[in-house]
């Protein structure tokens, strides 16, 4: 059953929100707010996963009893080590980022958290040309895609290859403050709208999206499974 509340809300009362529910539902995590830290300190932009977006994260890791996790985007390393925390001991999470500088952040903050270092591999370059490279190895039981939208299908067509059946995929980003409703010049919203157009004639794929609102404004993310039958 929805509520239907007769109170319109705005962006300062979804941050209110979210601080409420930080405050309510999360243990406190010094490792990933030293790296929130650090990666404003080293000028990198805020564009990090939020805290709550983050045990969803790791809560996905829990569910699927992912061992291999792929992420296509690692900015400054902080959504990287909320997944790579629920890992066995013996698991991996490789992360792509196409910035060498945003990368070196990322490895200073994954060393600083100890126990999770030998779970994180960085692959720095163009996503476009590493993930080929990575065909050879087994299949991944999650795959998180936070790059650049303008190549969202590309990315998707690769995390169904890396994939298993079974595997789950989630796409960040896909609302994009409602600019997605519409055409636009934009690359990155354009490249959106062409990869969530796509999804439903994908027969491999079973998907939906949620709109999310909060301390990071108006967006959402597309969550999927790669079918089990008829793959």
């Amino acid at each position: 059953m929805s509520s239907n509340p007769q109170q319109e809300t705005n962006p300062q009362q979804w941050t209110a929100v979210d601080h409420y529910l930080k405050k309510s539902l999360l243990k406190s995590a010094p490792h990933l707010e030293k790296t929130l830290e650090y990666n404003v300190s080293q000028g990198l932009p805020a564009i990090d996963v939020s805290p709550l977006m983050g045990q969803f994260l790791r809560m996905m890791v829990q569910i699927s009893g992912a061992k291999r996790i792929l992420e296509i985007g690692t900015l400054g390393g902080y959504s990287s080590q909320c997944m790579a925390k629920e890992l066995p001991d013996d698991g991996l999470l490789v992360t792509l980022e196409k910035e060498p500088r945003m990368a070196q952040v990322a490895q200073h903050n994954i060393d600083q958290a100890q126990q999770l270092a030998h779970k994180i591999k960085i692959i720095v370059g163009d996503a476009r040309e590493t993930l080929p490279t990575l065909v050879t190895e087994p299949s991944f039981d999650l795959v998180f895609i936070d790059a650049d939208k303008q190549s969202s299908e590309l990315y998707l067509d690769w995390a169904i290859k890396l994939g298993r059946p079974g595997s789950i995929i989630i796409m960040d980003n896909v609302v994009r403050a409602g600019a997605i409703l519409h055409q636009q010049r934009d690359n990155e919203v354009e490249g959106m709208r062409k990869s969530l157009d796509t999804m439903l004639n994908r027969p491999e794929i079973t998907v939906t999206a949620l709109q999310t609102v909060g301390e990071k404004g108006w967006d959402g993310f597309a969550l999927l499974r790669i079918n089990t039958e008829n793959y």
